[in-house]
């Protein structure tokens, strides 16, 4: 890649899934060596399951509903974060999302690193 090479568009007809963790849909629309971009779309009551994203950080901005985060020692950090808020997820935090709301969310994801950028787990230490 260099100052020669054009910009990418791409439109939802450009999207695909991404890794599946339990609870939530993935969009996908870039996926480099170091970076991953998409969406994730959370439907009114779900919980995904615990997952981590490697060598990533993250970060989320909530575009509409509400997305609840739960992160350190037993899940015991919880975060809410609603349309306009950003979260940022540091490199291997274990953490799952929850929308205990009942309007479905979708947010901004953008992460950048190395290796899997989705790792689930059974739970935090």
């Amino acid at each position: 890649m260099g100052e020669a090479d054009p910009v990418v568009h791409i439109d939802e007809t450009g999207r695909r899934a991404g890794a599946p963790t339990s609870g939530m849909r993935r969009e996908e629309a870039v996926a480099t060596d170091s970076t991953w971009g998409g969406l994730v779309h959370t439907d009114p009551g779900m919980v995904s399951g615990w997952h981590h994203h490697g060598d990533y950080e993250s970060v989320i901005y909530v575009m509409t509903g509400r997305l609840r985060m739960e992160s350190g020692p037993g899940g015991t950090n919880v975060s809410e974060a609603g349309p306009g808020d950003f979260l940022f997820v540091p490199r291997g935090s274990v953490h799952r999302e929850s929308n205990p709301f009942d309007v479905g969310g979708t947010a901004v994801v953008v992460r950048s690193g190395r290796g899997a950028p989705v790792v689930n787990v059974e739970g935090p230490a």
